[in-house]
């Protein structure tokens, strides 16, 4: 029976109407929800910066397809090979979000997950203009940021530019990211606080700083998403 629901999900009928609803669907919450922005001018700040390396936590991700919000905004994201990134990769592409395919993770499993490669191409897709997203914690370490997006800022001369994003009403799962869908007729936020530049001659010491650095920015941009909807309570859990 496992072998049967395996092979059922792993069916491209089935992964392209997965993808398909689940595009329509954050389409409907984006339109129903409400959204503030903090800072209020954040895309006159930003745009100016662009292409730029945008990061958000694991679990809190179904919503940051629409930063992008005019044609001239290009964004490629990085999705993952497993077969859930499939679904996702899907419903980006039907938001018009570029996907790249491949690991953020910088440990031991970086050639085995594509990671080499995926790496190449976020750092080829900044040079030719694009804006590029990413998760900025690795898979199984939630709100633990990763190397890998502070070695892609320091290869590219690109900024990071950590961002949350929240709605009041949601579901969140008992899993390791504690993913939150979220849903329609309800208010957002969005939250971004600080860019972050990593210098094309930084060594270990300046990485792991600016590591620590980005962790600290998204768990606050995270807190005052979550505030601004009247969830305050659930930042701590998420």
């Amino acid at each position: 029976m496992k072998k049967l629901l395996r092979n059922v999900l792993r069916s491209t009928w089935v992964q392209r109407t997965v993808g398909f609803v689940a595009a329509e669907f954050l389409r409907l919450v984006w339109l129903t929800n409400k959204f503030s922005f903090e800072p209020a001018n954040v895309y006159e700040l930003v745009e100016p910066q662009q292409p730029a390396i945008f990061a958000f936590w694991h679990g809190q991700h179904f919503m940051t397809p629409f930063i992008k919000t005019k044609p001239s905004h290009r964004v490629k994201v990085l999705i993952s090979r497993h077969r859930d990134g499939e679904f996702n990769a899907i419903a980006a592409e039907r938001l018009g979000i570029g996907t790249i395919r491949g690991s953020g993770d910088h440990g031991s499993a970086f050639y085995r997950k594509g990671g080499v490669g995926a790496f190449k191409e976020m750092v080829r897709a900044l040079a030719d203009g694009y804006n590029v997203a990413s998760t900025a914690d690795v898979p199984k370490r939630a709100r633990v940021a990763g190397l890998g997006i502070i070695m892609l800022a320091r290869e590219s001369g690109r900024p990071i530019m950590p961002f949350a994003m929240a709605t009041s009403r949601f579901i969140r799962l008992n899993n390791w990211d504690r993913t939150t869908i979220n849903l329609p007729f309800g208010r957002g936020a969005l939250v971004g606080i600080e860019s972050i530049v990593v210098p094309a001659d930084a060594d270990a010491d300046t990485m792991e700083k600016l590591r620590l650095r980005l962790e600290i920015i998204l768990n606050e941009a995270t807190r005052r998403a979550y505030a601004q909807v009247g969830r305050p309570e659930e930042a701590a859990h998420g």
